[in-house]
């Protein structure tokens, strides 16, 4: 799950990293009442998205730019005006880009020097990797394709005590020294407490800046949680919601469905992540391209199962619905009673094909028989991916 850059600057304050005052806004008007209090000039408006490169967007609307410096309250007001429910494209949206709901009004600093700063995993060193620039900001990912000696990478082992004096070395690998080496280890720490307390994968500041007088500040912030801990995260829970812009996925969300949009046109409901998988690896096989992928597990109960079948039919590019269903622990009559229940109401208006094996299968068979069901059955997963790439392409 990445946060959006408020959340993680309100994370990043807690352990004690210095940010520009700053205030969140729904509407324009609450732009201009957060610029008015923080009595300051000039201000900075951000929009909230869940990807990089805002500064050199553009929304849909023909406004460029998702970060504006603004000299008044009211020229704060006019930015979010063209910002606040608009759609802003950026290199790592895709064309479609993804609508801003929010805004930062901050003040600005007055920055000397930008740095990048971050901590993520690295797997083949089962270790935490902390990589540092002094040539941060929007050009980052540039200058580490183009020159990765500007970035200072180390190592940190979890099973091992984080000592002051690794992080000071760090802190010299990069070029500090004194009161400013001091400092920027500090920010080290905080960052570390932030990855290790909140089950992130990645804590990034881009830019950490550093003003005329030597103080570091945060001025944007990363943080993606793994999901798998959110259970024990109940105050991040909330924010799920606010980097989700598919229809589908966000009301998949709500019922605890797996449930990730892709860009074809063959709906597939599947049980377990591996045989999901495997489906949609068949279907391109055959020549088809699966619209999602949905995975309703080994232990959805009826009204979870009635609930990922209705996300399914909620996609309007789907030409073919695919479901294959290998009951272990789920029990193919489960299964069939919630694809009748919800075509009660919602029928599938497009050809449907159904593959059913294991628990409780010929009762499974009985229920979809008896029902007034529009579909076709297929014994295999072969013959179930043929049948759909066949209706998609008739």
């Amino acid at each position: 799950m990445n946060l959006l850059e408020y959340v993680a600057k309100e994370i990043l304050a807690k352990e004690g990293v210095a940010i520009p005052r700053y205030g969140v806004a729904e509407t324009p008007q609450e732009a201009f009442d957060i610029a008015i209090k923080l009595n300051t000039t000039p201000l900075v408006v951000k929009a909230q998205i869940s990807a990089g490169g805002r500064a050199k967007g553009k929304f849909v609307n023909g406004f460029e730019g998702g970060v504006k410096i603004c000299n008044s309250p009211e020229e704060v007001k006019q930015v979010a005006e063209k910002m606040i429910g608009g759609l802003l494209v950026t290199a790592q949206t895709g064309s479609t880009g993804q609508p801003v709901r929010k805004v930062i009004v901050s003040q600005s600093i007055d920055v000397a020097k930008e740095l990048y700063l971050s901590l993520t995993y690295s797997y083949a060193e089962a270790a935490i990797l902390a990589m540092g620039s002094l040539a941060g900001g929007v050009d980052i990912e540039r200058i580490a394709l183009e020159n990765p000696q500007a970035l200072v990478k180390k190592y940190f082992y979890p099973e091992q005590p984080l000592w002051d004096f690794q992080l000071r070395e760090f802190a010299a690998q990069l070029g500090f020294e004194g009161k400013t080496l001091v400092d920027f280890s500090k920010i080290l720490k905080s960052l570390f407490y932030a990855f290790i307390n909140h089950d992130a994968t990645l804590c990034e500041i881009n830019p950490l800046a550093l003003d005329k007088e030597n103080r570091f500040w945060a001025l944007d912030a990363k943080i993606t949680i793994d999901d798998n801990s959110l259970f024990r995260r109940n105050e991040l829970l909330g924010y799920r919601f606010e980097t989700v812009y598919d229809p589908q996925e966000l009301e998949a969300l709500r019922y605890g469905v797996n449930y990730v949009g892709l860009e074809g046109q063959i709906g597939c409901m599947v049980n377990g992540a591996g045989l999901a998988m495997a489906t949609m690896d068949i279907l391109e096989r055959f020549g088809g391209k699966p619209a999602n992928f949905l995975d309703v597990g080994g232990g959805a109960d009826q009204s979870q199962l009635q609930n990922a079948f209705r996300v399914l039919l909620t996609n309007p590019n789907l030409k073919v619905i695919l479901i294959n269903i290998f009951g272990g622990i789920m029990r193919c009559d489960l299964i069939a009673e919630a694809i009748v229940e919800v075509a009660k109401n919602h029928p599938p208006k497009v050809p449907l094909i159904i593959r059913l094996e294991g628990t409780r299968v010929e009762e499974g068979k009985k229920i979809l028989k008896g029902s007034a069901l529009q579909y076709v059955f297929a014994e295999d997963l072969e013959e179930a991916a043929k049948q759909a790439v066949y209706f998609l392409k008739r």
